[in-house]
């Protein structure tokens, strides 16, 4: 949810946020995202609004949450877009990537979404996870060592440095 104070600044700390995925990635039609934990949306709308030839499902465990998910889909008549209420561990189908923004720390993430990652690869990157995250990573990326991680700063893919201490975390399965 956005709170009624940080209306103004929607495009940019939740839109243009979002939107961080898809200067990383060009995913290819077809693919089936899930946005895991979606609170108001975030990152999967925009995402669906920019990726129409490809499936999204947004689950999160508040039902409030996904009533207003619904609702926003129906207004906008996103057809590629589904909002279940639903916790991840209830979630049986298989997607390309998980997105994420602001869930759980990476380690948690990895174990809830790897189960539900396909293994049938169809994009320019391995299947994964793609997290929306911030501040200082390093201790916390340290507990997947095994796995191979990208953390791009959010400067690096926009011009305007309007997100400090913010990256985009890619998790391949």
């Amino acid at each position: 949810m956005i709170s009624r104070k940080d209306i103004d600044n929607i495009y940019t700390n939740h839109v243009l946020h979002s939107l961080a995925i898809a200067c990383f990635i060009h995913f290819k039609p077809g693919s089936s995202l899930l946005d895991l934990g979606t609170g108001g949306g975030f990152p999967g709308v925009p995402l669906a609004i920019f990726f129409p030839e490809c499936q999204f499902t947004m689950i999160d465990g508040t039902g409030k949450k996904i009533k207003v998910v619904q609702d926003v889909i129906k207004k906008l008549g996103l057809k590629n877009t589904q909002a279940i209420h639903q916790r991840a561990e209830e979630h049986k189908h298989k997607h390309d990537f998980v997105v994420v923004r602001a869930v759980a720390t990476i380690d948690k993430l990895f174990a809830f979404a790897s189960p539900l990652l396909s293994q049938k690869q169809q994009n320019p990157i391995p299947n994964g996870i793609l997290a929306l995250k911030g501040g200082d990573l390093n201790a916390e990326l340290s507990l997947l060592s095994e796995t191979y991680i990208d953390k791009v700063p959010l400067s690096d893919l926009y011009q305007e440095e309007k997100f400090p201490d913010k990256y985009l975390v890619y998790v391949q399965a």
